[in-house]
């Protein structure tokens, strides 16, 4: 089954009630499944430069580069392709990001989160630098499947402070890792196993710094038939807390199997790889 029949995909973005600009990004391509966004750092409007670089950079990329790979290949390590593609797409971003801010003084500074997920042969290759979010709704089982790179998640793991005390922190917004800032990024990837069933949110910080995680996990629970209305209630809800930043999410729903391809020719592929 084509992929773009199996997933359901649904986003929506807003500047929230404080800010004056939105300088979040986002992009779903339900074609190669592939979900995007990112949430930008800096002064005047070179935060949404940022943003919309990685999510321009990332789409364009990992959807040309399908035409020519099949993400569930493997590459000279043994991983999945899918997990290159994400990784050195951007690689390639951030380093758009940090010429431009080296060579124009507007731009100094500038960087961006980013989370991304590319789905592919029942698994997703998630991505993400800073603290831009992936939850996963499986059943009635709602967590988050990435981590945040935040100071308030080095006080978290190291016991400095509990989950409870960090809501109330001032440091939350303080991230350890952004796309563009140094001429080198660290992205973390993971390749996780997909059910039909499922339903992945991806979310800037205006969300999650809003709404507490139970009740994210209820709405997209209580909506996962529409994730239109969901994408909707969620900003809503973000806006109703006092909507401080910028609000982004996209949810994408699994329908059905999009197992890849096991024919003849996948097999001979195989073969001649070893």
């Amino acid at each position: 089954m084509k992929i773009e029949h199996a997933l359901e995909m649904a986003s929506l973005t807003h500047p929230g009630r404080v800010r004056a600009h939105n300088e979040d990004s986002l992009s779903c391509e339900p074609s190669c499944g592939l979900a995007v966004l990112a949430d930008g750092m800096g002064g005047y409007n070179a935060g949404e430069v940022a943003s919309g670089i990685t999510v321009s950079v990332l789409t364009t990329e990992v959807r040309n580069s399908l035409q020519t790979v099949r993400p569930e290949d493997k590459n000279d390590r043994g991983e999945d392709i899918a997990t290159d593609l994400l990784r050195d797409n951007i690689q390639k971003a951030n380093a758009s990001i940090f010429h431009a801010a080296q060579s124009q003084p507007q731009y100094a500074g500038m960087g961006t989160t980013v989370v991304t997920a590319l789905f592919y042969d029942n698994r997703v290759a998630v991505a993400h630098v800073g603290d831009s979010r992936m939850y996963r709704l499986r059943g009635d089982v709602f967590e988050p499947i990435t981590k945040d790179h935040s100071l308030l998640q080095e006080q978290i793991d190291s016991g400095m402070i509990s989950k409870e005390d960090a809501r109330l922190s001032r440091n939350k917004n303080l991230v350890t890792r952004a796309v563009g800032i140094d001429s080198e990024v660290s992205t973390e990837v993971h390749v996780h196993a997909v059910e039909v069933g499922d339903v992945y949110l991806l979310c800037s910080d205006g969300l999650n710094d809003m709404v507490d995680d139970d009740q994210i996990g209820g709405t997209v629970s209580a909506l996962r038939s529409n994730i239109s209305l969901a994408v909707g209630q969620l900003v809503k809800m973000a806006n109703d807390n006092g909507g401080r930043d910028n609000i982004s999410v996209i949810l994408v729903k699994v329908n059905s199997d999009f197992s890849a391809p096991r024919g003849f020719m996948s097999r001979v592929r195989a073969w001649f790889k070893g």
